[in-house]
């Protein structure tokens, strides 16, 4: 059990790097070309749409936009797809690690939804799909046609939806499904519509076709969404790491201003990039969103720590409270880490408990058993600089326990 522990936590570690990496690429490329296509010089004659010239690196390029397709193929032809089929397929195998693996921690609040584990992994994986249903339902509807009217609508199914998941799941994994259902429908959108159109307007062009200009202008509503969408889902995915932002009250509310919030830095970039105007007024737009959710984040976090001692333990719990050791080990993290870690905390500047992890009852420690044995016996992760002097044999008496468990 606990080899695996340590394997599964790097393996946890080794996907999320690849997220990462994966994301960084697909986020990048994106700005890039949304940048780009709104600086072009569209004032030059010629079949081209619009050209730039930009210097990087030492050299020069200069690039031409065609808004269909130019007269002949060229020989060679870069595709942009991978780097979101990669990010949604990490970030599914990251959700599917930390919680389904995990759900019995991350996923179900059983206070909110009475669940087993299995029906709340299906409806973790069921919104993705409906969601993306729903979505290009919408977009395929004369709604195409109102950009502006189609983006409020989808502004009200995300806020549904993170309501939606808020009645269930726990704060933390409200964030992150919300997260991937719009993550699923960008990458849905580059897979199922984008390259699609991509490729008839190639074909056509192969065969001698004149290419239809509709495909084009689906394709860029689609891509416009995904722009649109970016800043919300990197927030999103970074939210586990801050209780203030998911294990708070109204966190689906901070999620839905976390959306403006994208709109308005989009919005103030893309206009800059268009050389369409400084439109300065998004930035304290942005900030009066940002203090909104500072304020809506003060709201009572946690339950009275009476209530939390008289919730029964399930049985993945009971296991660990029944290990021989758990005494000596309830001890070290009652000595060393619960001032901290605490409903009420105790170490000055500490206001609430670091990312939301309460070590103060039975339950409490038993839930958290791997992660104290992760982040304080095999490693000295916690508490930070052992500020709390955490001896050797403290150490080792939280590894005993753990392995003593032997689950």
């Amino acid at each position: 059990m606990y080899e695996f522990a340590v394997f599964w936590d790097w393996m946890a570690f080794a996907v999320r790097w690849l997220h990462v990496i994966t994301a960084i690429a697909w986020i990048g490329s994106s700005f890039y070309f949304i940048a780009l296509d709104l600086g072009l010089n569209r004032d030059i004659p010629g079949p081209a749409d619009g050209e730039e010239w930009q210097v990087h690196g030492g050299g020069f390029y200069h690039i031409q936009k065609y808004l269909v397709a130019p007269e002949r193929m060229p020989d060679h032809l870069t595709w942009f797809k991978w780097e979101s089929y990669a990010t949604w397929l990490s970030g599914a195998a990251l959700l599917m690690i930390v919680y389904w693996v995990g759900g019995e921690l991350y996923l179900i609040d059983a206070q909110k939804a009475d669940l087993a584990l299995w029906q709340g992994i299906l409806i973790s994986a069921a919104s993705l799909t409906v969601g993306w249903l729903i979505y290009d339902f919408l977009c395929k509807s004369g709604l195409g046609e109102r950009p502006t009217l189609l983006m409020l609508l989808l502004f009200v199914l995300l806020v549904a939806m993170g309501w939606g998941y808020n009645q269930i799941f726990t704060g933390r994994a409200m964030m992150l499904h919300l997260g991937a259902f719009t993550a699923t429908i960008m990458t849905a959108n580059v897979f199922f519509i984008i390259m699609p159109n991509q490729r008839i307007v190639v074909d056509d062009l192969k065969n001698g076709r004149t290419p239809d200009p509709k495909y084009g202008k689906i394709a860029k509503l689609r891509s416009t969404h995904n722009n649109y969408l970016t800043l919300p889902v990197v927030f999103l995915m970074l939210s586990n790491h801050y209780p203030l932002a998911f294990a708070t009250e109204y966190n689906w509310i901070i999620a839905a201003l976390v959306f403006l919030m994208g709109v308005t830095i989009r919005h103030y970039f893309n206009t800059r990039h268009a050389r369409a105007g400084n439109p300065t007024w998004t930035w304290l737009v942005t900030a009066l969103l940002f203090i909104a959710i500072m304020w809506l984040s003060t709201a009572p976090m946690y339950k009275p720590l009476e209530e939390a001692e008289a919730q029964p333990l399930t049985q993945f719990e009971e296991r660990f409270v029944q290990a021989s050791g758990f005494e000596e080990a309830h001890d070290v993290v009652l000595g060393r880490c619960s001032m901290c870690h605490a409903r009420e905390p105790v170490w000055d500047g500490i206001l609430w408990a670091p990312k939301g992890v309460l070590l103060e009852t039975e339950g409490d420690i038993a839930r958290n058993a791997e992660q104290i044995y992760l982040q304080a016996g095999v490693s000295h992760a916690m508490p930070p600089a052992n500020v709390t002097y955490m001896e050797p044999e403290d150490r080792e008496a939280i590894i005993r326990w753990f392995r003593n468990a032997g689950l």
